[in-house]
């Protein structure tokens, strides 16, 4: 009986979530959604909606040909690739060594890390902003780079999949004559590669989108990313035109945006794998 009473209650709680879900998700998608408008239209169409407004391609070749996007494209995939690639291997050595090594301070090391986690990177930009300049690197990638070549996330990702792997597995490697850089690379990389995709992706759309840093640390094209251009190209100074400003931003998020839209689902699976083992 007690059944029977409570189920309109939990039907009208499952209704009421998938609204509240619903509505959630339409107030996420209407920026996006009023930049895909507003980029495919004539600027005219940009503060009110006419389903038969005419579409147009110009206002994306008319962003491309304002600002030097080539050369923003390329500084941040060379920033993001410089990164990624210093982050898996860093992040691979120190996982390892936590998860399968016993050594003095283990523990102690891996709460330092873990410590890194409640820092935020902006506390640190004055202190990093004079090493950068001691090094003589201020106005290059190698400056956007170096403070995020280590992540303590990475370390902790990587070390709660390892710590995952059997033993039975580390032990036949090394009977077979496995050093231990062998076995980390034919044992437990291959095993845990679901979770460096989803890492990839994070990091790869953290600093692809990253700001206050490089807004910081630049000073010149050649070493600008894409949304430093993004904001000296928006600059009010220069006169606002929503229809090219939407463009341009749909330019620079679009490869995140196809890249999440083909890997969305090994990204959610290897999330959930890593916080339920």
């Amino acid at each position: 009986m007690s059944f029977v009473h409570s189920s309109p209650r939990v039907y009208l709680g499952h209704g009421l979530e998938t609204a509240g879900a619903w509505l959630l998700g339409a107030l996420w998608i209407l920026p996006l959604a009023y930049a895909i408008w507003t980029a495919f239209h004539p600027g005219e169409y940009s503060t009110h909606f006419v389903p038969t407004a005419p579409l147009t391609l110009d206002n994306f070749g008319r962003a491309w040909a304002a600002a030097p996007f080539a050369r923003y494209f390329l500084n941040t995939m060379l920033l993001c690739a410089m990164i990624l690639a210093a982050q898996l291997v860093l992040c691979t050595l120190a996982a390892y060594a936590f998860a399968r090594f016993v050594f003095p301070g283990r523990n102690l090391l891996f709460a330092l890390v873990l410590l890194q986690l409640m820092v935020m990177p902006d506390v640190l930009i004055v202190e990093n902003y004079r090493t950068m300049g001691a090094l003589g690197l201020r106005d290059t990638i190698v400056a956007i780079a170096l403070p995020y070549m280590a992540s303590a996330f990475g370390i902790f990702l990587l070390r709660q999949t390892f710590k995952t792997v059997p033993k039975e597995l580390d032990e036949a490697a090394r009977v077979e004559g496995c050093t231990p850089l062998q076995v980390l690379w034919k044992v437990y990389v291959p095993l845990a590669r679901p979770v460096y995709l989803a890492y990839a992706l994070v990091s790869v759309s953290f600093h692809w989108n990253n700001f206050l840093w490089p807004l910081i640390i630049t000073n010149s094209v050649e070493s600008r990313p894409l949304t430093v251009g993004l904001q000296v190209f928006s600059a009010t100074d220069q006169g606002i035109d929503w229809s090219i400003i939407t463009a341009a931003t749909l330019l620079t998020s679009a490869p995140l945006l196809i890249a999440f839209l083909l890997f969305q689902r090994q990204f959610v699976l290897s999330f959930m794998r890593a916080g339920i083992k």
